[in-house]
């Protein structure tokens, strides 16, 4: 963990009751790996943090289908945005209790209300793929975090992670290829080409 991150992080958020993380960047960029080290980090330091994924707003395969939609799974039009919103504006309001949903990828299902964060979590890491999208109705949550990270990754880097991880949850070499083209590398140069300025760039 870059511990230059870590205390760059922490002076920004001072001493603020509730600072909000955005960790954004394309599918493969590696943002579960950089939330889930600064947390840890966090942690050791002594702060409460919790990681919040976008992914756990994704729509269920059934409704996918419902809407002609299952091929373009990932897509900013494939996630439950309105219920996000609400989220991260409870979230930043610190109620008492916030249940989020976390998404299962062994499944391709997400779980609700599978982790809390309290009101004493003092730092909310936030992580997806269009958290900076410069497209309504993405553009509402701007005013909702305190700093924005973006990951800058090279696209034939991002290819071969995701074929990677499309192999690792068992499809075959040519559906993994077929899947990462079509549909994972298009969504990937919309969050590059489409995204509003980040505070942070790594």
């Amino acid at each position: 963990m870059d511990e230059g991150l870590v205390k760059a992080i922490l002076d920004r958020a001072g001493n603020t009751p509730r600072f909000m993380i955005a960790i954004a960047g394309p599918p493969g960029a590696g943002k579960s790996t950089l939330v889930a080290e600064l947390a840890d980090a966090f942690q050791r330091r002594g702060e409460k943090a919790a990681v919040v994924p976008m992914d756990g707003f994704h729509y269920d395969d059934a409704v996918l289908k419902q809407r002609g939609l299952s091929h373009r799974k990932g897509a900013p039009e494939t996630f439950d945005f309105a219920g996000f919103n609400v989220l991260l504006r409870r979230l930043r309001a610190r109620e008492a209790e916030v249940a989020i949903p976390i998404f299962d990828r062994s499944m391709e299902l997400s779980r609700a209300a599978a982790a809390i964060v309290g009101s004493d979590v003092r730092l909310v890491i936030v992580e997806g793929n269009y958290l900076l999208l410069d497209e309504d109705p993405w553009r509402e949550l701007e005013s909702l975090f305190d700093l924005s990270i973006y990951l800058d990754v090279p696209r034939s880097e991002l290819e071969q992670r995701l074929l990677a991880r499309w192999h690792q949850h068992g499809r075959d070499p040519e559906a993994a290829r077929r899947w990462v083209e079509t549909n994972d590398l298009p969504n990937a140069c919309r969050v590059a080409m489409h995204r509003r300025k980040a505070d942070m760039v790594i």
